[in-house]
């Protein structure tokens, strides 16, 4: 054998061990990429969540809005029947009974409405912060995922643990994502 090729075969069993060695670094790449694309998924789904949960508040609140506005221009015909001059008196007590009921339907309907759409807003609310603890740990994990990746650079394990710091920190989001509602 000759020196050269004994140089080589050392080398070659040296780059062996060194990548051996940053199997684990790799492995840790790997759980962090999906990680990081789960997140996404996950922040994405809660934002468009809080926004369809938005518009179900806003028709609520609409409703409710719409409800108030009749009851005060029935409020309004009922004082118009009741002061101005009618040409019949019966048909204007018949109308005004009807405007009576539609206001006892309408007085008894608007706090459920109000109830429904503030519910409806607080959802929005709950959703919201769980789409920005989503997205704080998304931006962790990549934060982790990056720092990671330069250890495969500079050989250099210390960035591997800062990036596990940067990646276990983006757990600890997820998790209040999910457990603080």
């Amino acid at each position: 054998m000759e020196a050269n090729e004994a140089q080589e075969l050392k080398e070659h069993a040296e780059h062996g061990a060194h990548e051996a060695t940053l199997r684990p670094v790799a492995f840790t790449m790997s759980v962090l990429a999906v990680l990081v694309a789960v997140t996404t998924v996950l922040g994405h789904r809660t934002h468009t969540e809080a926004v369809l949960d938005q518009n179900k508040a806003t028709d609520e609140w609409n409703e409710y809005q719409a409800k108030k506005i009749r009851d005060y221009n029935t409020s309004l015909a009922m004082d118009a029947l009741r002061t101005g001059p009618v040409a019949n008196k019966d048909e204007a007590e018949k109308k005004a009974k009807e405007y009576a009921a539609h206001r006892a339907k309408w007085a008894e309907e608007l706090p459920q409405d109000q109830q429904q759409a503030e519910a409806l807003e607080a959802k929005v609310d709950r959703a919201e912060a769980r789409a920005d603890r989503l997205d704080l740990a998304e931006a962790l994990l990549e934060i982790g995922l990056v720092i990671t990746s330069v250890t495969l650079l500079t050989k250099s394990r210390v960035y591997w643990f800062i990036g596990l710091a940067f990646s276990a920190a983006g757990l600890v989001a997820i998790a209040a994502g999910f457990l603080f509602k």
